[in-house]
C-alpha cells in the first residue's frame, strides 16, 4: 500500500531561509519614503529591530535560522506533504494532487513561520511590546502565540468585519495573552479619521496596518510586526517550499503546477520561491497565485508605487495595487482582503515568472466542501481559493487525459470559519466582482512618484 503522507524528521527542518532576491532576473525596485527617495535602513529602525531590517534589504541567497527559532518550529514542523488520493478518485482525474498541510501549527495556519522569528528578533533587541494587524485572525493568533513564547506583550488591530465574523479567532488571541481591538478604532488618529468618513466602516487590512504602525511609532517599548507583504516575511515562509522540495524527492515526483492563495503574498511566496530557481534553470513548472474576484489585486490592479496602508504612514513600494484607500467587501476570506501585494511577488508576476487568477467566492466554498468530503480536512476560506484552482486544473487534466502533478498549499484549517460555511449552506453568500469604476476611483489617489 502506497503512503499518502510524506514526513520529514525534525532534523530536516531547514537550517536556512531562502532569499529569492538573490536569483531574481532584475533587482527589486527600491522602497521609497514620502520624499520619493529610497528609504534607508535607519528610517525603518523606529518600528523594526535590526535583524529584521537586515533581512528586509538583504540580497544574500541563504539566511541562517537561529537555533531558538528552529527549536520553536519543532512544535509543528516539518509539516506533512499529503497525496490527495481520495480527492483524485472523487474527481476521476488522472492528475496527481499533493498538498502541504500548514494547518497543523498550533495557530492552525502557516503564519507562525514568520511570527516566531519576528518575536525572537524583537526580544533580542530589547523590545517588550508588539503591535500588529490581522484580517481573518490567523496572523494575529500566530503573533499572540509567538509573543507568549518569548514573553512579549501583543496588541492586535483586527479588521472589524473579521472581528465580528470570527469571534473564536479573537478568543484564541486572548487565550495567548494578546489584546484585540476592532479596527478602525477610536484610539489612533488614523482610526478616528476613517470613522469620521464612515462610522460604519467594515475596516480593511490597510486601515488596521495604519493603526498598528501608528501605535508602534508612538511608543519606545513597541515595534511593529507584519504578517505578509514585506520581504522578510516571505523569507521566513520559505520553510514551506524548502521542506516540500525534499518531500517531493522522497515521493519521486515533482509538481507541474503549484497553487497558493494570495492576499499579501506570504503563503504564495513561501511555497513557490524555493521552486523558482528550478524554473530559472529550465524546469517546466507553473506557479499560480489565486485571489478573490472581489479583491483582484494582481489580475485587475495596477503595477505602481503605493502605500501599504490607508493613512499613508508606511513607505511606498512598487506593487500591484487597487489603491491604498480601497475598501474591499466583507468576504469571508479575510486574509485576502488587501489592496496591494508583496513587491517581490508583484515584480515576478510583472516579469511573467509567476501567474495569477481570480476565483469567485461561491466557487471557493464549493471547492472547499468537495475537498473536505474527500480528504476529511475542512479548509480555511483562504485555502479554498487554491483548492478551487487546483480542482479546475485537475478537471482539465481529466478532459485532456494528461497525468500532471498538481500541488497546492493548504494554508490553514477552517475550524474557526464554520459560520462562513453555515452561510454558504444557507445560500446567503454571493459572488462579488469589484466594479471597474470603483477600482479606477481608488487608483486615482495613488501617490505621485518621479
Amino acid at each position: 500500500m502506497a503512503d499518502n503522507k510524506i514526513f520529514l524528521p525534525e532534523s530536516e527542518i531547514p537550517t536556512h531561509w531562502y532569499n529569492v532576491v538573490a536569483d531574481m532576473p532584475n533587482p527589486p525596485s527600491p522602497v521609497l519614503g514620502p520624499d520619493g527617495n529610497p528609504v534607508t535602513p535607519e528610517a525603518l529602525s523606529a518600528i523594526f529591530p535590526p535583524a529584521i531590517i537586515e533581512q528586509e534589504v538583504s540580497a544574500e541567497r541563504w539566511i541562517e535560522i537561529p537555533e531558538p527559532v528552529r527549536e520553536a518550529y519543532k512544535m509543528w514542523r516539518p509539516s506533512p506533504l499529503i497525496r490527495a488520493r481520495r480527492l483524485e478518485e472523487a474527481l476521476g482525474t488522472p492528475a496527481k494532487i499533493y498538498y502541504k498541510n500548514e494547518g497543523v501549527s498550533p495557530a492552525g495556519s502557516h503564519k507562525p513561520n514568520s511570527a516566531v522569528p519576528q518575536a525572537y528578533y524583537n526580544k533580542q533587541a530589547g523590545i517588550t511590546r508588539l503591535a500588529t494587524e490581522t484580517g481573518a485572525g490567523q496572523w494575529g493568533s500566530s503573533l499572540a502565540l509567538a509573543g507568549q513564547m518569548f514573553g512579549l506583550e501583543v496588541v492586535v488591530y483586527m479588521v472589524k468585519i473579521s472581528y465580528q465574523q470570527k469571534p473564536f479567532r479573537r478568543s484564541m488571541m486572548e487565550t495567548w495573552g494578546a489584546k484585540v481591538l476592532a479596527s478602525p478604532t477610536d484610539q489612533t488618529e488614523s482610526g478616528r479619521a476613517i470613522l469620521a468618513k464612515d462610522p460604519e466602516s467594515n475596516g480593511s487590512l490597510g486601515a488596521a496596518i495604519s493603526e498598528a504602525v501608528e501605535d508602534a511609532a508612538s511608543r519606545a517599548d513597541t515595534n511593529y510586526a507584519l504578517g505578509s507583504v514585506l520581504n522578510h516575511v516571505l523569507l521566513h515562509q520559505t520553510v514551506i517550499g524548502l521542506e516540500a522540495k525534499k518531500q517531493f524527492e522522497i515521493a519521486g515526483d515533482y509538481p507541474d503546477f503549484i497553487y497558493a492563495p494570495c492576499g499579501g503574498g506570504s503563503n504564495f511566496g513561501g511555497v513557490t520561491f524555493p521552486f523558482l530557481a528550478d524554473k530559472a534553470a529550465g524546469k517546466d513548472i507553473r506557479m499560480v497565485a489565486v485571489e478573490p474576484t472581489s479583491c483582484p489585486t494582481l489580475t485587475r490592479g495596477h503595477y505602481a508605487y503605493d502605500f501599504g496602508d490607508v493613512a499613508g504612514l508606511t513607505p511606498m513600494t512598487k506593487m500591484y495595487t487597487l489603491g491604498h484607500d480601497f475598501m474591499p467587501p466583507g468576504i469571508h476570506a479575510g486574509g485576502l482582503r488587501y489592496h496591494g501585494d508583496s513587491a517581490l511577488v508583484s515584480q515576478l508576476y510583472d516579469e511573467g515568472l509567476v501567474e495569477a487568477q481570480a476565483v469567485a467566492q461561491l466557487a471557493t466554498f464549493e471547492a472547499g466542501v468537495t475537498f473536505a468530503k474527500a480528504e476529511g480536512i475542512i479548509p480555511a476560506p483562504e485555502s479554498c481559493h487554491a483548492i478551487a484552482a487546483c480542482i479546475a486544473q485537475a478537471q482539465a487534466c481529466k478532459e485532456s487525459g494528461e497525468e500532471k502533478t498538481l500541488f497546492f498549499n493548504l494554508s490553514g484549517h477552517g475550524h474557526f470559519d464554520m459560520a462562513a460555511y453555515d452561510r454558504y449552506f444557507a445560500g446567503e453568500l454571493t459572488d462579488f466582482d469589484y466594479p471597474e469604476e470603483d477600482i479606477e476611483k481608488a487608483l486615482n489617489n495613488l501617490p505621485k512618484v518621479g
